[in-house]
């Protein structure tokens, strides 16, 4: 198996085998799962040298969908992503680093006009060649960001206390990019 110090080169994300979800706490008792469907993103970089390393990823927002009809026209309103106003969410690197078989990516992540700085610990599920000559990697992520940092901050107070939606939102990323010649 490759090691992450032996990558090297320029990759497109494989829209068709990559999902950028979140979850969220709902009436913090349960959660919601939710996923963008329409992405695209860049990556290179020589593992020998994690700093040299470039990731640029745009999301639609309009894509997003958690599978109910009503719950997704609210999330794209106003009172939370507001797609007709901010139809892109971004992400581009500034920074790199390997720790053991992760991949530490710092970078901008820009949700309805605001941006924050942001490290999301990647591992590596490694390199394969496809049966059409393609090679491809996989990388799985996690990290947490609060949606009040981006202005998103609609919520309902509940009789029990507490509020209907989570400040956290877990960032889940499952990527598979693909080796340009």
């Amino acid at each position: 198996m490759t090691s992450l110090a032996e990558l090297n080169g320029n990759y497109t994300l494989d829209p068709t085998h990559t999902r950028l979800g979140f979850v969220a706490r709902h009436a913090m008792v349960s959660k919601v799962r939710g996923s963008f469907t329409e992405l695209e993103g860049t990556a290179s970089g020589n593992g020998a040298d994690p700093s040299s390393a470039k990731v640029s990823v745009t999301v639609k927002t309009d894509s997003f969908t958690t599978g109910v009809a009503d719950r997704d026209g609210h999330i794209k309103s106003g009172d939370f992503l507001e797609v007709d106003k901010y139809p892109e969410i971004t992400f581009v690197s500034t920074g790199a680093a390997i720790k053991g078989d992760e991949l530490e990516l710092t970078g901008d992540l820009t949700i309805k006009g605001v941006t924050k700085s942001i490290t999301i610990p990647f591992e590596f599920n490694g390199e394969a060649k496809d049966p059409f000559g393609n090679t491809r990697i996989g990388f799985e992520g996690k990290t947490k960001i609060s949606r009040k940092d981006f202005g998103i901050t609609w919520n309902a107070a509940l009789e029990t206390g507490g509020v209907l939606v989570s400040d956290e939102v877990t960032l889940e990323l499952e990527v598979e990019g693909v080796k340009q010649a």
